[in-house]
Parts: structure tokens; C-alpha cells; sequence
């Protein structure tokens, strides 16, 4: 990997892993559920958009195996649950289309999520 240490590695780690709050098999459902029509159905391999794909691929990996593309996933998905539920991280039901957005990145607004999630950003 390039340009990132093994402290920013372990941190970005743990913030990704507190923000994702679904399992990988709960996710692999949620995103099989959102690509399906009424006539049709993806591939498993197929369903959902791209980084929730990316991001189910990360939740099967180990910290150590790791590519530039999962950190940047893995920044990109930390930003943007931490801009949408700042600092109160507790489970919100909101608007449904805000809540299956978040979902389609592995994050329930319904669950809790786990200790520290609520600094992933807050310089930890």
C-alpha cells in the first residue's frame, strides 16, 4: 500500500468497521433486495452499486490484506456516514430514502453502532 501508515491503517480500520454496522450477510441481502425488479434479478455478484459491492469485498477481508482502492472505499464510506449522522450516532429511523442510501454502504441508521463511531472523525 502506498502512503498511509500502519497506525492510519489500523485507525481507518476500526472507524470503517464501527460505521459498517451491518454483517456481510446483511448487506449481500440489502443489496440482492434493492437490485431486484419486478421482472428481474441480478447476479449475486451484481447486485447493488459499486462501492457496496466494494464494501461487502472489504468486510470479507483481513486488515493486513488491504489495497489502495479498499482504504480509499473505506475513507470515502467513513466520510460520508459520519457527514450524514454527525456526532449522535444513535439509531435514527429518518427518511427511507436516506436510510437505504446509507444501507447500500453497509450502514443501518436503525442499529447501534459500535464504541467510537461517533469520533471516526473527531481526530482518534
Amino acid at each position: 500500500m502506498t502512503e498511509i501508515s500502519e497506525h492510519e491503517r489500523d485507525e481507518l480500520w476500526e472507524e470503517f468497521h464501527a460505521v459498517v454496522n451491518m454483517t456481510s450477510r446483511e448487506l449481500e441481502e440489502w443489496l440482492r433486495t434493492r437490485s431486484a425488479g419486478q421482472e428481474t434479478e441480478e447476479l449475486p455478484d451484481q447486485a447493488g452499486t459499486e462501492n457496496g459491492r466494494h464494501v461487502l469485498r472489504i468486510l470479507g477481508k483481513r486488515r493486513r490484506d488491504l489495497t489502495d482502492d479498499d482504504v480509499r472505499v473505506m475513507r470515502k464510506v467513513v466520510g460520508i456516514v459520519t457527514a450524514e449522522r454527525g456526532a449522535d450516532m444513535e439509531p435514527t429511523t429518518g427518511q427511507p430514502n436516506w436510510r437505504h442510501r446509507l444501507m447500500t454502504l453497509g450502514h443501518d441508521p436503525m442499529k447501534p453502532v459500535t464504541a467510537g463511531a461517533g469520533s471516526a472523525r473527531g481526530g482518534r
